[in-house]
Parts: C-alpha cells; structure tokens; sequence
C-alpha cells in the first residue's frame, strides 16, 4: 500500500470506515511528509505535530463515523481556529489565538475530519508573498495568496486544505502546483470566522488532488448529495470564452485550451466560441477599484496602528483605496451586477464554458505569486469555477484548464469536472 498521505482522501475514509485503518495512522504518514519536505516547501504557518495526533486519536475515538472520519485538512490561515493560532500571514497577529473556530471549520471537524495545521498565506491573503516554493520546483512560485494550501496538498502532506480567492487565489496556486482547486459561487460557503479582504469579492474556496474529495467535501459543507458523473455518451454544449485576456495568456496555457476541445469533442462534446460582452475588457479595473476600495476600509485600524508592520504591496491597496469616491465604488459595483446578469444569460444555454486557468505555468522566482488576472474575471462575476490539473508546460511544471459554470450551479460543474477528467489527459 503506498503511505496513506498519498492515496485519495475519498479512499482513507471508506477504509476508514471499514475498519482498515486510523486516522492516527494517517495522520502520522502525512507528517513524515512534512518532516521530509517542509524545510524546503515551507507550506505551513502552524504546525503541532502532537496536536494533530491528539485530532486524530479523538476522532478514532469518535464511534460515530462522521462522513470525512480520518479526512486530513489543511486550513488557511486566515480562517480561524480554536485551538491553533490564525496569524493572518502578518507580524500583527502573530501568535492570535482565535476562540472558535471559522464555521467552514467547525462543519468538518464535526464531519470527522483531522484538522492538521494552519498553511501559510501571503499577508491579509492578498499579494505580498509568503516564504512557501512551489514542490514541483523550489525555485518557482506556488501562486497565492492561498499558497500554503496548493502546496501543502500537492506535495502530500495533506489530502485537502481551505484556500480563498478574492482575485485568484484558489485557482491559480492550484493550477500552478498541478492540483484540483474550486471557487464556489460567490458566498456560498459561510464566511464566519474570515477576516474580509474584500466583502464583494472575498469566497471560500477548496484544494485537493481528486474532483471526487473536491465533491464529497463540498457536499458536507452545503449539507447535499454528491454529484453524479455524467453518462459517457453524454454531449456538453461547451462555450470556450477567450476573453479579451486570450492573446496574453502562455503559448502552453491556449495549448492546454485547445487540447482540450479536441480531446472532449472527439468524446461527444458541442463546442462554441462564446464572446464575451465587449464591456467585460473593464472587469480586471473594476474588480480592482472594489477589491482596493473595500480593504482599504478592512485594514484602516491595521494602516492606522501597524504601519510600520505592513508590505508596501498592502499599504499601497489601502492608500489606493482610501482615494477612490463613492462615485467610483458605486460605478464599479453597479458595473459587476450588470456583467453578472449578462454572463447568466451566456451560460444559460451552455452546459459549462472552458476557458485558461491561469497565465501558463508558475513564474520562476519567489516576489510574485503571478498574474490574478484569468482568474480575477471570473471572481468578480461570482461564477463557480475549476481548475483541473490536465497539462503540462515547456518546463515540465503543471498547467490547468478551467471550467466555469453559471451561479448556483455548483454541483453540474462538479459533475462535468468528473467528465472532463475522465476524458483529458491529467
């Protein structure tokens, strides 16, 4: 049997309910991981080896299976926790130590899952980085600014982990470090316990190395069935929307895009170009206009007391913000809500759009964690979206495809990534 940090978290907890392991037995395959690894990844902002054994021992103690009994989590540290500091990726909160736990986290400890450690994230999730590398190549950035999490799963240490994406968060890092990463449609998953970045904008999102853990921990948090995967004879009406983004998008990012039609119309598929509204090229302004007007008003406190302890990257988005009117914050809110009903009525028809990740592979060098843009478009619209990690690069790092569903569609797009992956090559 490979270590038990390797195989699908799906797979540990059906053997864990059939009595073929512990999650204490888990969770110690998955720090040795971390002894191996961590000193290169730098993946975690908290981690208590003991603490994570003692999770896992009350949860084997638990006769009550819950669905993700022995589940490993990694949690973002931004979401709260109650018995593990939440630092914010910040020297203002170190060693902060919430009372409760954020709801999402509370809903999968009571589920059964091991709550390991907090991953690292860059600072107030925004855009200055965290020490975390990217495992497929140290030299190389895992994305952020839920860093911590991609490359916490995709170095096997843990089967999932909590992201959040206010730009692009969730789906870049998982695109650039080869794993599945979901964006839910916007506010879905309780924000309880998050420290806004962006009210607008901010969405709590998850990481894993299967759409089939993706699914079932999903369908805890919003208490539903699991999807089902469609019939292999099935045809999607898909839209490939380029975007006005498509031309500065990698030759190995529209590659991966292009192959992927290829590959799903020879299964069935009906493909579309879908063009996007010509008011939609504005959207990556207007999303900053909202995302630098509303931290500015969630880190005034911070800018007022801890200058001195803030980056530039985030003291420039609170100066940034502070200049912006009402006129301009009401303009770009009332902008989102008319390309919102707009891209309702493009999906409509369509089953899901496919569209690139991110930018193309991760950039070489640790002061960036790349470019928010491809993923940023489909933020501001609150449309669930998924990476899947399908191709490859010229430097042999991943590249991911994204589909995009329309609001409140979550669970078909779940079950169209179990086809799509079935489909094209991961």
């Amino acid at each position: 049997m490979n270590s038990l940090n390797k195989i699908s978290g799906t797979e540990i907890i059906q053997m864990k309910t059939e009595g073929l392991l512990t999650a204490e037995e888990v969770m110690q395959d998955c720090l040795k991981q971390v002894d191996v690894r961590e000193k290169t990844v730098k993946a975690w902002a908290y981690l208590d080896g003991d603490l994570a054994l003692k999770n896992a021992r009350i949860i084997d103690k638990n006769k009550k299976s819950g669905r993700l009994s022995g589940l490993s989590v990694g949690i973002k540290d931004v979401l709260d926790t109650f018995d593990m500091p939440t630092q914010m990726g910040s020297s203002i909160y170190k060693g902060w130590q919430p009372t409760t736990d954020a709801a999402c986290v509370n809903i999968l400890r009571n589920a059964g899952a091991v709550i390991m450690g907090k991953t690292a994230t860059c600072e107030f999730a925004g855009s200055f980085p965290s020490l975390t590398t990217n495992p497929f190549n140290l030299a190389h950035t895992p994305g952020g600014s839920s860093s911590g999490s991609a490359a916490a799963v995709a170095d096997t240490m843990v089967h999932a982990a909590f992201g959040t994406q206010t730009g692009g968060s969730v789906i870049r890092p998982a695109s650039f470090c080869g794993i599945f990463g979901y964006k839910p449609t916007y506010n879905i998953i309780n924000r309880a316990g998050l420290l806004f970045a962006a009210e607008n904008l901010d969405t709590i999102g998850l990481m894993a190395r299967t759409i089939e853990d993706i699914d079932l921990i999903a369908s805890v948090l919003l208490n539903r069935s699991l999807s089902q995967t469609p019939d292999e004879n099935s045809q999607p009406l898909i839209g490939v929307a380029k975007t006005h983004l498509w031309n500065e998008a990698s030759p190995e990012s529209r590659t991966a895009v292009e192959n992927a039609v290829k590959e799903l119309s020879r299964f069935g598929a009906k493909i579309v170009e879908t063009k996007m509204p010509a008011t939609f090229t504005s959207l990556t302004n207007v999303r900053n206009t909202i995302n630098d007007f509303e931290r500015s008003k969630a880190l005034s406190w911070h800018a007022a007391h801890h200058q001195n302890q803030m980056s530039d990257n985030i003291l420039k988005q609170v100066q940034n913000g502070n200049s912006i009117s009402w006129d301009q914050y009401r303009a770009a809110l009332e902008h989102a809500e008319s390309a919102r009903a707009s891209v309702d009525a493009i999906l409509k028809p369509l089953d899901f759009i496919l569209t690139p990740s991110a930018h193309g592979e991760a950039p070489k060098g640790l002061a960036s964690t790349g470019d928010a843009r491809f993923q940023g478009y489909w933020t501001i619209l609150h449309t669930p979206t998924i990476t899947l990690p399908t191709h490859s690069g010229p430097n042999g790092l991943p590249v991911g495809i994204q589909i995009v569903g329309p609001r409140y569609g979550d669970t078909s797009l779940i079950s169209w990534a179990k086809w799509v992956t079935k489909i094209v090559s991961v």
